[in-house]
C-alpha cells in the first residue's frame, strides 16, 4: 500500500509529461542549490501526493553552475515520470525564474517556494483552500497573526527585513512580510501579475504584491511556521542595496503611470 493510500486520500492518477491539464503546479526558482534541492523535491512531492489535484514540481534552473540540474535529474528519475519537471531560465535573477515558471505554467492553481523550503510544504494545503474560497493570490507571512518562527533569522537580516518593510509599505497593498518565499495564485492572476513584472532581483515580490492591489485582485496574507536555513544565495551586502534601489525604481515607475492615468 501506497502512503497514500495509507492515509485514506483518493487522488487522481499523477499526470505523465503528455498530460493536458494540470490542476496544481509548484515552481521552485533555483540557484546553485545541488545540496539542498533533494530534500525539498521529496518534501513537495510527498505532500502533492497527499492532495485530491493533478499536481507536480517544476524547478527552474537559474543558470547555475553546481550540479543542481542533475541533483533534479535524479531526483525525478528515482520518483518516476510525472513528478517533477525542470526547466531552464537564461535570464539571472529570482524575479526572472518566478516568471518564467509562472507564465509557462497552465494549471489552474500556481505558485512558487524557496528551494530551503523554511516554509514547510505542508502549507501548500492551506494555501490551496484559500484559493477555493475564493481569493485570488495566497501570500505566506512570518508577521501576521498565527504566524511563527521556528528558527529565528540573524539579528542583521532581521534589521533590513524591518527596513525594507517600511520602505515597501505604502506600495505592497498593506501585506505585512512581502518577502517570504512562497505565494500561490490562480492562474488568471498569476497571468496578469507576471506578465508586467520586471525586477529580476529580490524585490520582485513587491513588485508582484503592486502589481496585484493595481489589478485590485484579492489577495490574503496567511501565516505560516518559517523557519530560517542556512546556505542562502541572498547576499544583504550585494541584494540588499540593489533591492533598496529596484523598490525606489518601482515607487518612481507607480507613480508615473498613476499620473498619467489621472
Amino acid at each position: 500500500m501506497s502512503q497514500t493510500e495509507a492515509r485514506g486520500v483518493t487522488r487522481p492518477d499523477w499526470p505523465t509529461a503528455a498530460a493536458a491539464q494540470l490542476d496544481l503546479e509548484v515552481i521552485v526558482p533555483a540557484f546553485n542549490e545541488q545540496h539542498r534541492i533533494a530534500p525539498t523535491l521529496y518534501a513537495l512531492v510527498e505532500e502533492l501526493q497527499t492532495l485530491p489535484f493533478r499536481s507536480r514540481v517544476r524547478v527552474i534552473d537559474n543558470g547555475s553552475s553546481d550540479l543542481t540540474p542533475d541533483t533534479v535529474e535524479r531526483v525525478k528519475a528515482s520518483l518516476g515520470a510525472g513528478y517533477i519537471a525542470l526547466s531552464g531560465c537564461s535570464g539571472r535573477g529570482k524575479g526572472r525564474a518566478v516568471a518564467k515558471g509562472m507564465l509557462s505554467s497552465s494549471a489552474t492553481y500556481v505558485g512558487f517556494c524557496d528551494a530551503d523550503l523554511a516554509t514547510p510544504a505542508g502549507a501548500i494545503r492551506d494555501a490551496l483552500r484559500l484559493l477555493e474560497e475564493g481569493w485570488e493570490i495566497v501570500v505566506g507571512s512570518r508577521l501576521c497573526a498565527g504566524a511563527s518562527y521556528e528558527t529565528e533569522q540573524r539579528l542583521l537580516r532581521r534589521l533590513g527585513s524591518a527596513a525594507f518593510r517600511n520602505a515597501t509599505r505604502n506600495i505592497s497593498g498593506g501585506i505585512q512580510d512581502t518577502q517570504c518565499g512562497f505565494k500561490f495564485f490562480t492562474w488568471d492572476a498569476a497571468q496578469k501579475v507576471f506578465a508586467r513584472t520586471t525586477i529580476s532581483g529580490f524585490a520582485f515580490d513587491v513588485e508582484v504584491l503592486a502589481r496585484a492591489r493595481a489589478f485590485d485582485l484579492a489577495v490574503k496574507e496567511m501565516p505560516v511556521r518559517w523557519s530560517d536555513q542556512p546556505g542562502s544565495t541572498f547576499s544583504f551586502r550585494r541584494d540588499g542595496f540593489t533591492s533598496f534601489a529596484d523598490v525606489w525604481t518601482l515607487r518612481r515607475a507607480l507613480s508615473d503611470a498613476s499620473a498619467r492615468r489621472a
